[in-house]
Parts: structure tokens; C-alpha cells; sequence
């Protein structure tokens, strides 16, 4: 059974590229990804690194120790580069003479100092990558004057959580263009020869110094364990350095820089002076070394020209409008060649590779500014893979060679996930705001990864239900701060999608990716049942959701006056989840009949929710699905918000071709034996028993009149409709905020396009109006499905009140412009509304066609908010262009075959 509502086109031509021949070798022994972007924007403030008592994982480990105290679980860097389990790690630091430290990490606010929470105060871009990393390609803008540090964080501590975040571009510091473009290239001779290239360009009116230091370091695996043998580094001579590390993977390896240079050793160890004032222990050349000896003049660097961290510092003047180029080069003991002789070939040779592999895959993309928006995408969803360790019950009772970790530790965070031991290369959401794995943001980042390596897209997927990560009762992790919370339900969702994808793309059918992750999910979606249905009703709660402060209240706390809240998006999830689990049980069945058994299990399962959701959560007089609180007295309270909790029983909507079902005879007799013995349930199931487009049969909470009903609200501009896709409040709430009074407390609900106005959840991420993408890619899937169903027959006023009579693809494509639109040159002025109203990045010719995938989009202007590198799930947008744009025979003009 082929559904391809999600997949994209198949561009088979990818694979015979170069760089598909290499994702071919690396389904053998892995070589070509064993190095790659792997280090963290940032490890300094991550629940991992915390050992404090209290949990204040921010406080415990700040900035201010990053460049003094070495990492226990990971490492950071800019433009960082490594292996796959971080033995060597390659970065860049710089120094513009100005700055009180070295720029060696990426600078930003805790979540108590930003005025939204956590954000990053800088200005880097992914350009390029290749899924093997044979080539990687990103830019840093780096100010001449003295980085403002104390400013930002005493003008975000100033200002509310009404007024909008003080960003570095708002200091005034690049108005000149007083300020260095440095591109850091990496590219691959062989799996293990890496090429570093820095190229710096002074975009300012004067001639400016630059101290700019690659850097080699190994990663700390000695401090925690008795015994433990230390890694080395070594210059052989002034253009050499020997490096040697014990783990039994990693043989011998060299680093060669070019003339001009000076190295500088120190080691990967803690200044336990500066950091815990104690100055009779530690290593006497510690990691903040090399920083103290160039900023300083600090005699912290050894003469001996050993240690475990080296930079290679280059001192430079570069004029006005000039630029500079430094070239290394990393690689196993037994190359003999000039290491600089084929360098520049080498790098030619890569970029010419990528650009033949997105070239192939971007076939049916004729815009220029569309492809270019879908390979920045798919660079930054590239570079956000991280080298994720976290043993948790290691952690928690601490290492041999430290003090134990405070008494009570496991009733802080994580103590009944003693069975996550992690220690993999993992698509990070965004890796300096969320350097950490989110169960549901994996699922639409291994969808995004899909076209481009369908292979690691579905160990992704599995990974999370293996058993050194999934919880004995056989809950998913949700993400570090607190693994026990529950994430929407979309894993299965995500496996059918990248299945469906990496078939479109190799020609055949992986059903034992499928079999795997379906035995490991089907105990998961038990544990759905038995825990978040509290009362046996199949209204499911669950808590937030994902969806953070969408509701009047938190829904993960205890809800005011006792009352026990059924959940409108809880309850659609599980009816979408048990659709996503019947198609790929009837894809199986399809190969082997005793899945029948199993797909009768998930439609008895969707027919069940499917009933409890339209008669409890439906209310007929406002046309929309809402939260209900059910109070101790009996009273039953609609939580009237219009939000994007009331459209995701779109989700849960199914279509299954006639010749499947001719060729399951017992699971469509059980079927509509079921439907047929239990009328209240199919009555709610629209359109079970009536045939649609080519004998096509529709499974959905929806049927036609309460869908038009919710339609009418979604494609409503006064409401849910933008002008880049669809709020996640209505926009009636501007003027009319709901509100609802229990026990004398008055909670309210207002539209608020941008930031959040709130410290809920953090304040850092906001869902009450403005856009996110993977809600709004769900209902486009949605609606494609529904169309496959109704056909041209089926029209409904796109926008609400006027003339345009679309079909629901008419509306699913439409909804895909919009999306596209924020990122693309689609305002009046030629301006991308991504950019907001900022003229540099507007108009000027070094931002303006750099884009930044943010975590959501101000509901009004489209302007980026929240995490400027998200694209955890705005790389979505990539698959979303292949939608618009493919055509042909057969094809639905969204991209649909």
C-alpha cells in the first residue's frame, strides 16, 4: 500500500551522485559520517553538566566558567567539528584586541537573564552540508569592537516581558559593518582526512587586527575514572603537531598548519583555582590557558609544546574591504603527501559534489530563491547533529574521581530513568537554545532529514525505542529538563513518513525498519492507554503536550478548584496516533497476514477515541473543539479558547485505497462487522461506509459538516488565518482575551502574535498566536488526505467570506505559500518577513539572503521569534517547497503522486 500524501517526489538521481555513492558506503561501516559538526553550540547550563543540589542547572555551570572548566558529558565550540564519539574535537577562537576573553563559544542569556528566556547572542549561519559532511560550510559575523557582554545582559535584565528581546544587531556595533564575515569550511579527502579552511573578510571602513586561533583539543575522558590514560598532543615542528589518543578506534593522527603561524599548547583540564579557589590542585597549563596567555600575556601555555589542547594563532591586519584565508588539515600519521597540495582541488572537487547532489534532488524547484531557502534548510537541519553522552545513572550517583553528587539528587530530575544511557550522534532541535534531544521535535526533524539521508532518518526514529533509551514501561524520553513528560504522540506519524519517503527515493520498501519500530510503538501506544487516560473514558489529558503555555492555566500542574481537565489535542493525538498505527499495520499485513489481527486493534482503538472525542470535546454551538474541565461538583466547564487545540482532530484522518482493503478480505470484514454492530460509533466516523475518489475509504473525527465548520475558523484572516500560515490562537482573542473565574482566581487567554508576555513554562517559547511550522505542515498533510478523499467535489471558501472556491488541495497549497513565504523575498518592499523590520538584514548584501529558521513566527508580520536556529522543524519548509513546486503526470500540483 503506497500513501505518499507526506513523501517527496522521488529523485532517485541523488543516489547516483557522488555524494549518494558515499551514504551508500556508509550503510556498511558508517567512515564517511564518522566526522562530522558533532560538538554542541553549547554544554555550559545543560542538565547533564549539573551536579548542583538544587537542580539550578543554568547557575551551577555559567558561561563565565566555560573557557576554565572542563565539560563532563560533551563539549563546545564554534564551527565545531569531530568525530563521533568526540576523542578529537576542531573549533575556531578569536580576538579582536578588544574583547575582555578569547570568542570561543557562542555567548548568550540564561533563562532567568533573557527577558523570554534563554537566547543566544550572536550571529552565525549554516550555509552548506552535505548528509556525509564531505563538505560543511557556515559563517560567524564577528564585531570589532569589544563584544558587549554586560550590555546585553543589563539591557534584557531592564526591559519586561512585553518589550521584545535586545539582540546583538540592536547594539549598534555593525551599523558601519565594523565587523569580520568568517566562513569556516570543512571537507573530507578520505573519511578520516579532514580540511579546515578559514576565511575572514573585514566588511568595515578601516584596517582591523584579528588574533585568529583554530583549535585541536581532545575532549576530557580522564578526570572522572581511576586509571584513566590521557590523550596527547605534540609539536613535531613548527608546522606539525602529533596527536595521539588511547581509545582502541582512533589510530594516529596529524595536524599540519601552513607558514605564520605559532602553536599553543595547554590541557583540557579545569583551572580549579579560578573556578573553585583552590590553587593546590589541577594541571599547571589548564584550559582557559591559552585564552590567558593571548589576552593577557599570561605565562599559562607550556613550553614544552605538549598538552591535550592546541590553537594555531595567527596574528593579522586585514584592510579595509580585505580578506585572509588559513588552510589546515587533520589526518591519519600514514599520509605521506604534501598535506597542501591537493588542498584547494580537494575543496573544489567537494563543493561541485554538493552542489551535484542538491541539484538532483531540487529537480522539480525551478525558483532560484526557493532552492536557495531549501539548502539552508537542509544545511542548518545538517549541522544541528550533536555527539549526545548522558548515562543517567551514572550521573546520578556520580564518578569515581569526584565528590558524590547531593544526597536526595534522583528526586530532583531523572531519578526513575536510570535505564537512559545515551552515547550517539542525535539531531539536536537547536544546538545552543536546545542542545538536547525532544521526543516529538526527532520526529519532524528525521521527516525534514529524510530526503536527504532516509538512513539516518530512520535510526533516528528507532533509536528513542531502544531499550538503553525507552523506559521499561515503555514511555519515550521527552527531553533532559524532565524526561517524564509527555510529548505528543507523532513517532509513528514520523515512521511512516520517512518510510514512505526513503522508499520514494531507493525504489523499494523497508519493511524491517517498519516491523522494528511498529513491535517497539505498539507497547508505547499501551502505555498511552493505561497512563494518560485517567478515568477509562478515552479522553486522554497528558499534560502540555509540547504546547507550552497555549492554555489559561498550566496543564501539567495541578488544575484550579480540583477539577480534572479532558484534553481536546490529548485526545486527537492517540485517535491520530491509532490511524498512524493502522497504516502501517495494514502495510504489513500487505506482506504478512497475521498483522490483520493488529490492524483490527487500532481501528477498534480509532473508533473508541474517535467517539469519545466528538461526543465530549465537540461543541456544536461554536462549531470548534474545546478542553472541558470536569469540576468536583459535577459541573461540566468548556474551556472556550479558540486555539490550536480545536483544530488537531484534523490530524486524526485516514485514507485507505480499495485495492488494500480487497486484498485484507478478514480485516475489512471485521471492519464493517464493527461498524455495523456498533452504529453510535460509526455514525461518528465520517463517510466509513460511502466510496470516495477512485474507491477510497475515509477514516476521521471529522465528518463533512463539522469539518466546514472548523474550516471556516482556520481559513478565517480575522481569526486563525495570517498571511504566513496559521495562528496557533485566534486572532479574536486580541479583543476579546477569553477568561474564565474558578474559586475567586481569574485566568485569561489573550492573542499574542510574538513573544510571550508570560513567565510560563519559561517564557521562552510562545503559542498563543504566533505561527509554528510542524502544527501548520500536520494540517496540509491533513488536507491532502481529506482531498484524495472528496475530490473536486469538495470546495470550501479559502479565505472565509470570499469568493475563491478552493478544493481542500487548492487550500493545502495555499497554506504551503504562505509557509514558504516567510523565508522567501515576498513582501512588497522585496523584503523576507523572516527578517522583521531590521534594515541590515533587510536591504544589506551580506545578511539579506541569509536565513535563519526560528523556533515560531510573529503571527502578524512573520517575523522570526524564539530560537534563531531551530530548525528542528522549520527545515519542514524544505519539504514544503518540493510540495509547491512538483508537477507531472499524475501528480497533485502540491507534489502529491
Amino acid at each position: 500500500m503506497t500513501d505518499t500524501i507526506a513523501a517527496l517526489s522521488p529523485c532517485p538521481g541523488t543516489l547516483d551522485t557522488a555524494e549518494g555513492q558515499r551514504l551508500r558506503d556508509a550503510r556498511k561501516d558508517g567512515a564517511w559520517k564518522r566526522w562530522g559538526p558533532y560538538l554542541s553550540d553549547r554544554q555550559w547550563g545543560t542538565v547533564r553538566e549539573d551536579y548542583s543540589p538544587n537542580g539550578e542547572a543554568w547557575t551551577y555551570f555559567p558561561h563565565d566558567q566555560a573557557r576554565s572548566r572542563a565539560y563532563r558529558w560533551g563539549e563546545d565550540a564554534i564551527a565545531g567539528f569531530g568525530d563521533n564519539k568526540l576523542l578529537w574535537c576542531l573549533g575556531l577562537a578569536l580576538w579582536n584586541k578588544q574583547d575582555p576573553i578569547l570568542k570561543e563559544r557562542l555567548f548568550g542569556l540564561t533563562n532567568a537573564e533573557g527577558n523570554h528566556g534563554e537566547d543566544v547572542k550572536e550571529l552565525y549561519y549554516h550555509l552548506d552540508s552535505t548528509p556525509t559532511h564531505s563538505l560543511c560550510r557556515m559563517l560567524y559575523k564577528y564585531p570589532q569592537a569589544a563584544y558587549p557582554y554586560e550590555r546585553l545582559v543589563a539591557e534584557n535584565a531592564r526591559r519586561g516581558a512585553g518589550e521584545p528581546e535586545f539582540e546583538l544587531i540592536d547594539t549598534g556595533l555593525l551599523d558601519e559593518k565594523r565587523y569580520f564575515d568568517v566562513f569556516v569550511d570543512y571537507a573530507k579527502a578520505g573519511p578520516d582526512d579532514l580540511l579546515m579552511r578559514v576565511r575572514v573578510i573585514n566588511r568595515g571602513p578601516d584596517a582591523a587586527p584579528l588574533f585568529l586561533l583554530p583549535q585541536l583539543w581532545a575532549r576530557n575522558r580522564w578526570s572522572w575514572f581511576k586509571d584513566a590514560e590521557r590523550a596527547e598532543l605534540r609539536a613535531l615542528d613548527d608546522r606539525t603537531v602529533a596527536a595521539h589518543h588511547p581509545h582502541p578506534s582512533m589510530g594516529p593522527m596529524r595536524l599540519h598548519v601552513e607558514d605564520g603561524a605559532t602553536l599553543l599548547f595547554c590541557d583540557n583540564d579545569t583551572n580549579n583555582a579560578r573556578v573553585f579557589g583552590d590553587a593546590r590542585t589541577g594541571a599547571p597549563f589548564p584550559k582557559d590557558g591559552i585564552n590567558d596567555h593571548v589576552v593577557g600575556g599570561a605565562p599559562t601555555v607550556n613550553p614544552d609544546q605538549v598538552g591535550t589542547r592546541c590553537a594555531v594563532l595567527h596574528r593579522l591586519e586585514i584592510p579595509a574591504g580585505g580578506e585572509h584565508v588559513v588552510r589546515l588539515r587533520f589526518r591519519p600519521d600514514t599520509s605521506t603527501t604534501d598535506p597542501f597540495a591537493d588542498f584547494d582541488a580537494v575543496f573544489d572537487r567537494r563543493i561541485a559534489e554538493a552542489d551535484e547532489f542538491y541539484g538532483a534532488l531540487q529537480r522539480p524547484v525551478e525558483d532560484p530563491a526557493m532552492r536557495a531557502v531549501q539548502r539552508q534548510a537542509f544545511a542548518g537541519l545538517l549541522w544541528s547533529k550533536q555527539f549526545y553522552e548522558y548515562d543517567v545513572r551514572r550521573w546520578l550517583r556520580g564518578d569515581e574521581n569526584e565528590p558524590p553528587p547531593p544526597p536526595g539528587r534522583g528526586k530532583i530530575r531523572n531519578g526513575d530513568w536510570d535505564n537512559l544511557r545515551a552515547d550517539d550522534i542525535i539531531s539536536m532541535p537547536d544546538k545552543w537554545e536546545y542542545p538536547w534531544f525532544a521526543s516529538w521535535d526527532l520526529a519532524f526533524q528525521a521527516v525534514a532529514l529524510a530526503p536527504v539521508d532516509p538512513d539516518f532518518a530512520k535510526d533516528q526514529l528507532l533509536l528513542l525505542t531502544r531499550e538503553w533509551y525507552m523506559h521499561p514501561s515503555a514511555a519515550l524520553p521527552a527531553y533532559e529538563w524532565s524526561f517524564g513528560d509527555a510529548n505528543p504522540p507523532v513517532h509513528a506519524w514520523a515512521a511512516w513518513r520517512v518510510f514512505e519517503i526513503d522508499r520514494a527515493l531507493n525504489q523499494q520498501p523497508d519493511h524491517g525498519f517498519l516491523k522494528r519500530i511498529f513491535n517497539k510503538l505498539s507497547m508505547n501506544f499501551t502505555w498511552w492507554v493505561n497512563r494518560k487516560d485517567q478515568n477509562g473514558r478515552n479522553i486522554f489529558q497528558g499534560g502540555f503536550l509540547g504546547l507550552d503555555n497555549i492554555a489559561i492555566f498550566d496543564r501539567s500542574s495541578a488544575i484550579p478548584g480540583g477539577g480534572t481537565l479532558s484534553q481536546s489535542d490529548g485526545t486527537a493525538w492517540m485517535a491520530s496516533y491509532a490511524l498512524s498505527m493502522l497504516h502501517i499495520s495494514i502495510e504489513l499485513a500487505l506482506q504478512d497476514d497475521t498483522y490483520e489481527d493488529v490492524a483490527t486493534k487500532f481501528f477498534e482503538h480509532f473508533l473508541i477515541i474517535a467517539a469519545a472525542e466528538g461526543n465530549a470535546l465537540w461543541d456544536d454551538q461554536d462549531g470548534f473543539f474545546y478542553d472541558t474541565l470536569s469540576m468536583p461538583n459535577g459541573d461540566r466547564i468548556p474551556l472556550r479558547a479558540r486555539t490550536m487545540v480545536g483544530l488537531i482532530p484534523f490530524y486524526a484522518v485516514s485514507v485507505l485505497p480499495a485495492e488494500a482493503l480487497a486484498r485484507l478480505p478478514r480485516f475489512t470484514e471485521r471492519m464493517r462487522w464493527f461498524l455495523r454492530n456498533r452504529p453510535d460509533l460509526a455514525e461518528l466516523v465520517s463517510h466509513w461506509d460511502q466510496p470516495g475518489r477512485d474507491d477510497t475509504v475515509l477514516l476521521s473525527l471529522l465528518r463533512t459538516h463539522r469539518m466546514t465548520r472548523l474550516l471556516s475558523r482556520m481559513l478565517d484572516e480575522t481569526e486563525f488565518l495570517s498571511l504566513h500560515g496559521v495562528r496557533a490562537v485566534s486572532r479574536a482573542h486580541e479583543k476579546e482575551p477569553y477568561r474564565l473565574t474558578l474559586e475567586g482566581q481569574t485566568f485569561e487567554l489573550p492573542y499574542w502574535p510574538g513573544e510571550s508576555r508570560s513567565r510560563l513554562f519559561g517564557g521562552n517559547s510562545n503559542w498563543r498566536g504566533p505561527i509554528w511550522m510542524p502544527v501548520n505542515y500536520l494540517l496540509i498533510e491533513s488536507l491532502l488526505r481529506l482531498d484524495r478523499y472528496y475530490g473536486d467535489g469538495y470546495r470550501v471558501a479559502c479565505p472565509t467570506g470570499s469568493d475563491n472556491m478552493a478544493t481542500l488541495r487548492e487550500v493545502a497549497a495555499e497554506l504551503s505559500r504562505r509557509l514558504v513565504s516567510l523565508f522567501t523575498p515576498s513582501r512588497p518592499d522585496g523584503g523576507r518577513p523572516v527578517h522583521g523590520d531590521h534594515p541590515l538584514l533587510q536591504t544589506d548584501p551580506a545578511f539579506r539572503d541569509l536565513v535563519l529558521f526560528y523556533e515560531y513566527y510573529d503571527g502578524d508580520s512573520g517575523r522570526g521569534v524564539g530560537a534563531s536556529h531551530q530548525c528542528g522543524w522549520s527545515a519542514l519548509v524544505a519539504i514544503l517547497i518540493h510540495k509547491l513546486c512538483w508537477t507531472g503526470p499524475g501528480m497533485m500540483q502540491t507534489g502529491e503522486p
